[in-house]
């Protein structure tokens, strides 16, 4: 079966809709296939869904109730490692130590997925599923300075 080329932003945003969809994109059907059968059962085992549904309600400690975390910390690992195949597989130059930002967010986003009960702004509950969000960005950062710094030796 030929293999269909995209763009690395195209895998990008096709794995931020649903890991594995880039997969399926590039007929790679059976990673494709996957990937995107995990995510729905850790989505289904951790209420992930309806935690999303009532964070967005603005029922954060509804959401935390809901969510399995057991379940839930499986899911940033499976996400970002699925969105950095993708990454690697598209077309365009594909850097040393790209891998590192993906990394790095996986790290991230669990630990915050794991403090989440703890974490009050303003003594506004953030809950399970913002507050591991805003981690994206300490790891995004964390994993593109090393990789400078490695690159810059």
């Amino acid at each position: 079966m030929h293999k269909k080329t995209i763009s690395k932003l195209e895998a990008i945003l096709w794995s931020i809709a649903l890991p594995g969809f880039p997969q399926l994109l590039k007929n790679s059907v059976i990673k494709g296939i996957f990937f995107v059968a995990l995510e729905f059962l850790i989505n289904v085992q951790s209420n992930f869904n309806e935690a999303i549904r009532l964070s967005f309600l603005g029922e954060t400690r509804l959401a935390a109730q809901v969510i399995d975390y057991q379940w839930l910390m499986f899911y940033p690992c499976l996400y970002m490692f699925a969105m950095w195949d993708a990454f690697k597989s598209a077309e365009g130059e594909r850097g040393e130590y790209s891998y590192l930002p993906f990394v790095f967010t996986a790290y991230t986003v669990t630990t915050g997925l794991m403090v989440s009960p703890k974490v009050f702004i303003n003594e506004i509950f953030i809950g399970p599923i913002f507050f591991p969000m805003l981690c994206v960005l300490p790891g995004v950062g964390a994993g593109l300075l090393l990789k400078y710094l490695l690159l810059r030796t």
